[in-house]
């Protein structure tokens, strides 16, 4: 994985197009050097009830602290196990955290870049 990761805001089908022509491009032998990272959302309501302000801290956190157990970030966020327990597992779920070969969890992202237009 690359140090960044772009969330932003698409209809499904733009999404499912860019897919098919990330596709195309590559069947073709026509591949970036870099490729780009995405997590797109189908609205910002989602984005903004997957990406909370304690998910957000949970990230900086975890980012910042290095690699640990669930019970160790619910310990240095001062937060009920249960509910970082409950974000981990969405943040997981959604690619903004891995597990390392030990089981711990870690941010492999320096940076997360959000990009929502006004307009469509």
């Amino acid at each position: 994985m690359s140090g960044k990761i772009k969330l932003g805001v698409a209809a499904p089908h733009a999404t499912a197009r860019s897919f098919v022509d990330a596709w195309n491009q590559a069947e073709r032998g026509d591949v970036p050097s870099e490729t780009e990272e995405r997590l797109h959302f189908e609205d910002l309501a989602t984005l903004l009830r997957a990406l909370t302000p304690a998910r957000w801290a949970l990230l900086q956190e975890l980012r910042g602290g290095g690699p640990c157990s669930v019970r160790a970030l619910s310990k240095r966020l001062r937060r009920d196990y249960k509910n970082v327990h409950t974000d981990v597992g969405v943040l997981e779920r959604l690619g903004l955290i891995t597990r390392t070969a030990d089981g711990e969890v870690q941010v492999p992202w320096e940076t997360i870049v959000a990009e929502l237009r006004l307009a469509a």
